[in-house]
């Protein structure tokens, strides 16, 4: 059974859970504030969102898969393989020479990354069994928020006080222990279900669906018009892909996604906010380093230090939200239109911003998305969980991160 794991093994498994989502989490926020200063030097001002986007691109594309092939051969081959890949492909990028050269390092990153975290949200299932599960996701949303808030003002520091190229470089170490943490004491968990083949034509389907949309969409008014050939070719490419791929799963023994779960209406209307929230979410976070640099002519330091309060925001918010959840006994609905409608103001509030914006009043109005995505987040994740069978977990459960960055890179 899985609740039978003696307690120092099931502690020391969170830590290394926690310890890999931080590096896959710190990654998405110490570079933003590190992106003014790799463009700089780098040059290539156009593939500016491309720094976060090919991350995400990679991430979004292995959530899912991970999900489903962790329910078939196990977590923790693929859990230590992530991790693996994701110290090279920070050893490369730190190493890059060009941008093109980082990009490809930051995909590579990516993959590891989402690796990682489709396997941080499954395992809390693994662990735990429903009624507990608000409190741990909140502890792993807290992770998220944790990296979030030393992310950008140590990668300013870093930046401004060795190079850019250490905000790549310090996973290194950190993923090296992750790495030994995990061969140690992390259990082979793997529902038991028969043997399934992996659905590899529904994979390569899905890459192909997922991959020229987000080139399409970030190629569209900045490399070529929204009306060109390359641009609209990406997108039908896309289309027809999506076409064959549900097709493919719908006669698939063992889908990459199956189909039916959307069918519950708490797991498809949890992944609908989860998309929307996350094209809220990149769409701010990644452009508010470039406002306070280029537009408010700040530090990369001071930029950090402005960030970090919309970050305590989130973590405030997951925290309040994961106990609220695990106490009051489930109230969706309510925290999940809070969370959502102080989103909303933010923004709005963040339309307002010029050149005349004070820093502090740009903050303020962080701050309250901050919140607001702290308090919704949590909140999908368990109800898809505590909705689907347990021999779906895995992947149901990888679906929530997978449209939050399908949203971001929408948003991007």
């Amino acid at each position: 059974g899985l609740r039978s794991l003696p307690r120092r093994q099931i502690t020391m498994t969170m830590a290394g859970v926690m310890l890999a989502l931080f590096l896959s989490s710190l990654d998405q926020t110490i570079v933003t504030t590190a992106m003014p200063r790799i463009v700089a030097d780098l040059g290539g001002f156009e593939h500016y969102t491309w720094l976060t986007t090919a991350y995400m691109i990679a991430a979004t594309v292995v959530l899912p898969i991970t999900g489903r092939l962790t329910d078939i051969y196990g977590r923790k081959p693929f859990y230590i393989g992530g991790i693996v890949i994701f110290i090279m492909g920070s050893a490369f990028a730190g190493l890059s020479q060009s941008m093109i050269q980082i990009i490809i390092s930051r995909g590579i990153q990516g993959i590891g990354a989402g690796v990682m975290m489709a396997n941080a949200f499954i395992v809390i299932g693994d662990l735990f069994p429903p009624a507990e599960r608000g409190k741990y996701q909140g502890m792993i949303s807290g992770v998220f928020g944790i990296s979030s808030v030393i992310g950008p003002p140590l990668g300013g520091f870093l930046t401004d006080a060795l190079s850019w190229h250490w905000v790549f470089y310090i996973n290194i170490p950190l993923g090296v222990a992750t790495v030994v943490l995990f061969s140690i004491f992390f259990p082979n968990f793997r529902p038991d279900n028969g043997k399934y083949n992996v659905d590899y034509a529904g994979v390569t389907a899905l890459v192909v669906a997922l991959i020229p949309l987000l080139i399409g969409l970030s190629w569209g008014g900045v490399e070529y018009p929204w009306n060109s050939i390359p641009v609209i070719g990406m997108f039908v490419l896309s289309a027809v892909a999506l076409i064959v791929f549900l097709v493919i799963e719908k006669r698939s023994q063992a889908p990459v996604i199956p189909l039916w779960i959307f069918k519950n209406q708490i797991v498809s209307l949890s992944l609908i906010t989860t998309f929307l929230s996350g094209f809220a979410m990149f769409g701010g976070i990644v452009f508010l380093p470039l406002f306070f640099q280029g537009v408010l002519g700040l530090t990369a330091t001071a930029t950090g230090n402005y960030l970090t309060p919309m970050m305590l925001g989130m973590v405030f918010g997951s925290a309040v939200s994961g106990i609220a959840l695990t106490r009051a006994g489930g109230h969706y609905k309510v925290q999940g239109a809070i969370g959502l409608a102080f989103i909303a103001l933010g923004l709005i509030l963040l339309t307002t911003m010029n050149i005349g914006t004070s820093p502090v009043r740009a903050l303020a109005y962080m701050v309250l998305v901050g919140l607001g995505l702290g308090v919704s987040m949590p909140i999908y994740t368990i109800a898809v969980q505590n909705t689907v069978a347990y021999d779906v977990l895995g992947v149901a459960t990888s679906t929530v991160p997978f449209f939050r960055s399908l949203g971001g890179s929408f948003g991007l």
